[in-house]
């Protein structure tokens, strides 16, 4: 019996396939250093959703306090 799974699902062999294509595309020396620009990105990342996330807060509470003088 065939099963179709959705895009997203990645089972365990999968994985391990990744890998094995990573190593032998980068060798062995260069996986740090690529983790460690991927760390960077994924930090990176972080630090934009955060400041995104503040930056609406602010906001929201901008228009709330707008409102809240103009039903008075």
């Amino acid at each position: 019996m065939l099963t179709i799974y959705p895009l997203g699902v990645i089972g365990p062999w999968e994985i391990v396939l990744i890998c094995l294509v990573i190593v032998l595309l980068f060798g062995g020396k260069k996986i740090p250093e690529l983790m460690k620009g991927v760390g960077k990105g994924v930090k990176s990342f972080k630090a934009g959703m955060s400041e995104v996330e503040k930056e609406l807060k602010d906001t929201t509470k901008e228009v709330e306090s707008d409102y809240k003088q103009d039903e008075k």
